[in-house]
């Protein structure tokens, strides 16, 4: 894992991109108190910003945690899908 400067990063983006590109961490410190971890974006991260998706995730964790979950077999599950 690598610790640089906001400066450091401005000057030499290039080859920090490409690290985290290799799968090496970066964090960009920015002043005393703060810092950004860099990391590419993936497909997930961009479904789960979806504010609807966030929504849907949220009421689900909320019926299971009242245990009202619903089982669907194979099957049923296939229909609902349209498979």
């Amino acid at each position: 894992m690598l610790v640089i400067s906001s400066r450091e990063f401005r000057v030499n983006q290039k080859k920090y991109f490409d690290l985290i590109d290799n799968n090496e961490q970066v964090i960009v410190q920015r002043g005393k108190n703060r810092a950004c971890f860099l990391k590419p974006v993936t497909d997930s991260d961009i479904y789960f910003a979806e504010p609807e998706i966030k929504l849907r995730l949220e009421q689900s964790i909320a019926e299971a945690e009242r245990d009202e979950l619903i089982s669907v077999n194979k099957e049923d599950l296939k229909t609902l899908l349209g498979l």
